[in-house]
């Protein structure tokens, strides 16, 4: 996809994300939003997968360590093939396939660990991505981890061991749009430059605005050129929450929360979409 194509496919998916999230009148919009575009480049021009067999073993694997944003990975991977579309009408619904985390209890297809429980996802990639030296495959392994996250440790555990143990098919994504639940990072607890301090403990660092696509193009070119470096690579990429609605857009209240019939008109319309289709929605 070249980017014009890569934009719209965007746009469509935050409309999808705006309308699951409507429907099961519960979930996490805003981050979902922002990483959008990362994620639209990445799964339709670099990730090596099949939605046909998701279990090849010759795959490339994505992490989705910040769990919560989830409806985007539900949306691409519906759009992708690897579920029926009408699963995305379900979310949060009891008994359903896709809930407020990624579950592999639940055997999603295209979804490689379950998720949520925020801190974890960066050391299961570099598990995976040292499995994957040791099998000698050629397989990458990325990683989506937000901002927040980082006020936890493991993850700065986790990137002490990629950079000892030589990690450079790992590429972490960073979500860095400096929201979260209770607000702004910087009143919660300050993160302070992400970048300089992966930078510092040896990782190739890329900062990047998250919604510029030759950026990112460039960022997972990069990664891949940086193969045999025995450097793990990070995207710092700055998001905006709630990326492509105004009224959303760094507000941390739409961290979590489900739109009006009237703000999902009005969110449609700035996306350049046209009005939700209620009616493929079945109860």
């Amino acid at each position: 996809m070249d980017v014009v194509a890569l934009k719209k496919k965007a746009n469509k998916l935050r409309g999808d994300v705006l309308q699951m999230v409507t429907h099961a009148n519960s979930g996490h919009p805003g981050g979902a939003m922002g990483m959008t575009d990362d994620l639209t480049v990445l799964y339709y021009r670099y990730l090596r997968h099949d939605p046909q067999n998701p279990d090849w073993p010759e795959r490339d694997r994505f992490l989705l360590s910040n769990g919560h944003t989830c409806p985007i990975l539900y949306a691409i991977l519906a759009d992708r093939g690897y579920l029926p579309r009408e699963e995305l009408w379900h979310l949060r619904k009891f008994g359903a396939l896709l809930q407020g985390h990624p579950s592999t209890v639940w055997k999603i297809p295209g979804v490689e660990m379950s998720s949520g429980s925020l801190g974890n996802g960066l050391s299961v990639a570099v598990g995976m991505a040292l499995a994957a030296k040791l099998s000698e495959k050629d397989t990458r392994i990325y990683c989506s981890i937000s901002d927040a996250e980082c006020q936890e440790g493991q993850p700065w555990e986790a990137a002490t061991a990629a950079v000892h143990h030589r990690a450079d098919n790992l590429c972490a994504i960073l979500d860095w749009n400096m929201c979260q639940i209770d607000g702004y990072t910087s009143s919660v607890m300050n993160v302070g430059d992400l970048a300089a301090k992966f930078k510092s403990f040896g990782w190739n660092v890329h900062e990047i605005d998250g919604h510029d696509y030759n950026a990112i193009i460039s960022a997972y070119d990069e990664f891949i050129a940086s193969q045999g470096s025995g450097r793990p690579t990070l995207i710092a990429s700055h998001n905006i929450l709630g990326k492509g609605v105004s009224f959303m857009e760094n507000d941390p209240k739409w961290h979590h929360g489900a739109l009006s019939q009237e703000q999902i008109t009005e969110a449609f319309s700035e996306l350049g979409l046209d009005e939700p289709n209620w009616d493929e929605i079945k109860p």
